[in-house]
């Protein structure tokens, strides 16, 4: 029999040892406690039953209603307050169109009529492309690259271009693939990736800014290209050519820049000395006609001293030049000559032209005296 059919439980208790009268001390019970709570309920909504001439709803229904509230004001103050770090930006657009950018700092905005996109504007990010390109002189090789780039206008990175980041990778397929073409395979593998990565950045800076993707590019870098894979060897053997033909080239030049230099030092030195040796044989003779000219005014004034002196003055010069010794006794007389051979034999080559020169200068100008010093003499006959 149950506990609470008539007559079944003498002591009137339920379950749990309570007594059915106002003061049980036991638990409530579970099905008083979830018909209340459906009343509450009712008559939050509108339908609940009218108790003991109680026109509006329980109590209790204004309590549900306020916490209720309650909990969705805390859910979205919760959600409406955001931090904003300090290499953060956000924007907040408010039904759609943009309301402003908001710093570092504790802020609030108002969903769902606004919407905020917050991003990070300082760090470095960075992209990565290879691909097989042309070049100027038609030739196939793979360009790797590295793209460092940071958001420059948050406004424009949200609101311009859907996806600005796949924008970018257009742009620099564009940019590198113009720049490639335009330059020579030499170029590209040496020293000119360098140039090359500063128009490729130029030039893709000047697209992103054209769509306005508030995107800026911080840094390329062009790696070390190469040829495709199937054509390596042969690659590699143009390239070893190539480096061999500048070899010889260098090689030609550094021979021309040290012959030419020397052979046209050698020819200035030539003129240098031929103008040298004309000045000098100018100098000289002008000098002799000078020398002669005044010798011929003091010939006149004295013609014996002078024929004298100049006797002397050539005999004194052969004798220094030449190795022979004359030796001669009182007056002139007993003269003997003496020949040191061993002198005469090393001085052949040096002394003999400096004394045939002599001797033809005494002759010549012993003969001119004389024709001078005869000519009054025939003029004295012919006046007999």
């Amino acid at each position: 029999m149950a506990w609470n059919e008539p007559g079944g439980n003498s002591n009137n208790q339920d379950p749990w040892g309570g007594r059915r009268g106002g003061d049980r001390k036991g638990p409530p019970d579970l099905d008083e406690a979830f018909r209340k709570l459906q009343e509450s309920l009712n008559g939050l909504f509108g339908g609940g039953k009218k108790r003991g001439g109680d026109d509006g709803p329980g109590k209790g229904s204004f309590g549900l209603l306020f916490i209720g509230l309650a909990l969705l004001a805390v859910v979205w103050l919760y959600s409406a307050i955001y931090v904003v770090d300090e290499q953060e930006q956000a924007v907040v657009l408010r039904f759609g169109k943009y309301y402003e950018t908001v710093g570092p700092g504790l802020n609030i905005y108002f969903p769902p009529i606004d919407r905020k996109f917050q991003e990070n504007v300082t760090r470095e990010r960075a992209y990565s492309k290879q691909g097989q390109m042309l070049t100027e002189d038609e030739n196939i090789i793979e360009v790797p690259l590295t793209v460092q780039y940071k958001i420059g206008n948050l406004q424009d990175f949200v609101l311009n271009v859907d996806q600005p980041e796949v924008s970018l990778q257009h742009a620099t397929d564009s940019a590198v693939r113009h720049v490639v073409g335009s330059t020579e395979m030499d170029q590209v593998l040496t020293e000119g990736r360098e140039l090359m990565a500063s128009e490729v950045k130029e030039r893709l800076q000047r697209f992103l800014d054209t769509y306005r993707t508030g995107i800026s590019v911080t840094q390329v870098n062009l790696q070390s290209a190469a040829a495709p894979r199937e054509v390596q060897e042969a690659f590699d053997d143009v390239i070893r050519a190539r480096e061999d033909e500048q070899r010889e080239k260098n090689q030609a030049e550094t021979y021309a820049n040290g012959v030419v230099p020397e052979a046209r030092g050698q020819a200035q030195r030539l003129i240098e000395d031929a103008s040298g040796y004309r000045d000098e044989v100018i100098s000289r003779a002008e000098g002799e006609a000078d020398r002669f000219t005044a010798l011929v005014a003091e010939y006149r004034k004295a013609p014996e001293v002078t024929r004298e002196r100049l006797y002397l003055d050539t005999i004194q010069e052969l004798m220094s030049n030449t190795s022979k010794v004359l030796v001669t006794g009182d007056q002139g007389q007993n003269s003997m000559l003496y020949l040191p051979l061993d002198k005469m034999l090393d001085g052949r080559s040096s002394a003999a032209p400096s004394a045939i020169s002599g001797a033809g200068a005494a002759s010549t100008l012993g003969a001119r005296l004389n024709s001078d010093s005869r000519q009054p003499e025939l003029r004295t006959r012919e006046s007999r």
